[in-house]
């Protein structure tokens, strides 16, 4: 972490809109780069928000506070994952506001006793004696606690000793809460709990997928029988295992390397790197490289890697893992194996665990490089370098605009994106269903959406924009032009964003719609890249608003329409789910491990799902 400007203040305002919704790691750091504090969340945007509340802040937490200069976050796939990656961090780091524990050798394992009716589960340290099963070792005691924890609600075993168990003549409160299934009173017969009993260890041997096809039987079969309170009680398990049982990345059985990944848009890079050890991310690093539009993510892996690993004495593991094919990766590999005298392995198509921590890391370097583009003062640059392409008189205050989406002609709709000088309005983006045209008229559907926004705006129910960009060439410019006509307002730019010959990004091509003229801008722009990034936004908006729509025409499951999907992976999928909710909880990773639905199928699924993730 490199040392930030002691006068800074961190702009926790600006810092919390940006950030994601998704379970991860956030680490606090001081105006010096010095660490803070390291902590997990389910939901980071509402943890960290949490911390900067106006009032209810204990004396610690109000210290903390005033020392933050900057906060970074990792995501994770799980809140499971997010919790693993906080204990490695701060085992490592030692952060003063966190709670340290000293670092004893005895390893916790969870003990199943064999010699009673009823068994119980338990957390167990030390030596081994008691006849039994253990499951173990688990790299802290906070983890097998909370095992037990939902082995408790999944599985309803006793955790209590055995004195208490034998002297109980009714229940306790653990089966007033439904913890327990009330084995000391015999309220559970000894067959039925026995088959608890072989689910809790088969869910601790990793047979999971075992657990819920017997459970999703039994679900069935009792909702055949009319039997609706049991058959309801299987799907709560269900969907319990699947909460508990999501794919580790965070902390697997081995293997040491480095995981980097790389995502790039107009205006910026970020290299994510995770650093893997023994199985384990031991923490994470993130970079912003300065380069050119031209370059392509693995032109940026390939220059990142050489000039990290060769021009230092980092240590290099036996595999590096990369999110981009890299030109030149056998050379490079073989002159890493020189250099650390060891073979070192370069790979960027991988299976299994390793493909868990690719993703991981290209996750977070997307979601950190999204962070950074919108980060107030490289967006007020952006503007500045807009007003100057644009020829104008002041800083632009606000831009709109617009794009069309539909699946050949069937549910039309338009949106329209804010950006003030501070980034992406939210609040004032607007989505308008578009009647009443010919399918497939985008001509008709623009100016019908610009005639509702702008009628209203002329009704004083809105603020107009400085400049008005239309996603689109000049038919669309002059159906912008034609209604801004109509309702007389002068004061507003108009500018065309039309796709170049190549088609590609930092080649578009810019419409006047005053003038008529073309005009192209430097790759390098800042002033383009606020361009591409409010044109992409509308067009995410509205691919997100029609898909909505479609849906709700068609009255129909979420799944239904998913390329791929029939009737028989639907059932599938809500059968080892347990509903659709869980479903719409479950990862990539979740979905995969339907035994109908391939990796590809499960991101199809997934992206389906959620078209703005």
């Amino acid at each position: 972490m490199t040392e930030l400007n002691s006068d800074s203040v961190f702009d926790a305002k600006a810092f919390l809109k940006r950030l994601t919704s998704r379970p991860g790691v956030y680490q606090m750091f001081d105006a010096k780069g010095e660490i803070l504090y390291v902590g997990k969340a389910k939901n980071l945007k509402k943890r960290v928000s949490s911390y900067f509340r106006t009032t209810g802040l204990n004396v610690k937490t109000a210290a903390l506070v005033s020392k933050i200069a900057d906060i970074e976050v990792t995501v994770t796939n799980s809140e499971t994952e997010a919790l693993l990656l906080e204990q490695n961090l701060i085992k490592q780091q030692r952060p003063p506001y966190n709670i340290l524990l000293r670092d004893d050798k005895s390893y916790p394992y969870i003990f199943v006793s064999d010699k009673e009716t009823y068994p119980a589960i338990r957390f167990h340290r030390g030596a081994r004696r008691k006849s039994g099963r253990y499951f173990g070792p688990f790299p802290s005691g906070g983890a097998v606690r909370e095992s037990l924890n939902l082995m408790q609600k999944i599985f309803r075993i006793r955790q209590c000793d055995d004195s208490f168990f034998k002297n109980r003549s009714r229940p306790c409160l653990q089966y007033q809460i439904k913890r327990c299934s009330g084995p000391c009173v015999e309220l559970i017969t000894p067959d039925q709990y026995e088959q608890d009993i072989r689910h809790a260890m088969m869910f601790l041997e990793g047979k999971s997928k075992v657990i819920m096809d017997e459970l999703a039987d039994d679900m069935e079969q009792a909702s055949a029988s009319l039997e609706f309170e049991k058959a309801a009680e299987y799907r709560d398990q269900i969907i319990s295992l699947q909460k508990v049982q999501e794919q580790q990345y965070v902390s697997g059985a081995s293997g040491d390397a480095d995981v980097i990944g790389c995502a790039l848009k107009p205006g910026g890079v970020c290299v994510h790197m995770l650093f893997v050890r023994a199985g384990r991310v031991i923490g994470s690093k993130i970079f912003h490289p300065k380069v050119s539009i031209e370059e392509t993510e693995a032109d940026v892996l390939s220059a990142f890697l050489a000039q990290w690993y060769l021009a230092s004495t980092r240590e290099i593991p036996n595999s590096v893992i990369v999110s981009y094919p890299v030109e030149d990766g056998d050379l490079l590999a073989e002159v890493l194996s020189d250099k650390r005298g060891k073979k070192v392995t370069l790979a960027h198509s991988v299976r299994g665990e390793r493909a868990g921590w690719q993703k991981l890391a290209q996750t977070n370097a997307e979601q950190h490089l999204g962070s950074y583009l919108a980060n107030k003062k490289n967006v007020y640059n952006r503007f500045l370098a807009l007003q100057d392409a644009m020829s104008m008189d002041s800083v632009p205050q606000r831009l709109e605009c617009f794009d069309i989406s539909h699946s050949s002609g069937e549910a039309t709709v338009a949106s329209c994106v804010v950006f003030d000088r501070n980034g992406p309005l939210k609040s004032d983006y607007r989505t308008f269903n578009i009647e009443d045209i010919t399918a497939g008229d985008d001509y008709a559907a623009m100016h019908q959406a610009l005639t509702r926004r702008y009628t209203r705006i002329k009704k004083g129910e809105g603020k107009l924009p400085d400049i008005l960009l239309i996603d689109g060439g000049k038919g669309q410019v002059t159906q912008a032009m034609d209604v801004l006509e109509e309702l007389q307002i002068t004061e507003v730019m108009v500018i065309g964003v039309a796709k170049g010959s190549t088609r590609k990004a930092g080649f578009e091509t810019l419409i006047n719609g005053q003038t008529g003229d073309e005009f192209t801008l430097a790759g390098d722009s800042p002033a383009l890249h606020l361009v591409q990034h409010i044109r992409d936004e509308a067009h995410r908006f509205a691919i997100t608003g029609h898909r909505a729509r479609r849906g709700k025409a068609r009255k129909q499951s979420v799944l239904e329409g998913i390329p791929g999907v029939g009737p028989k992976r639907r059932r599938e999928i809500l059968k080892h789910f347990g509903g659709i909710q869980e479903v719409e909880r479950a990862s990539v990773e979740e979905i995969a491990k339907v035994s109908t639905i391939s990796r590809k199928l499960a991101e199809e699924v997934y992206s389906a799902l959620h078209p703005e993730a």
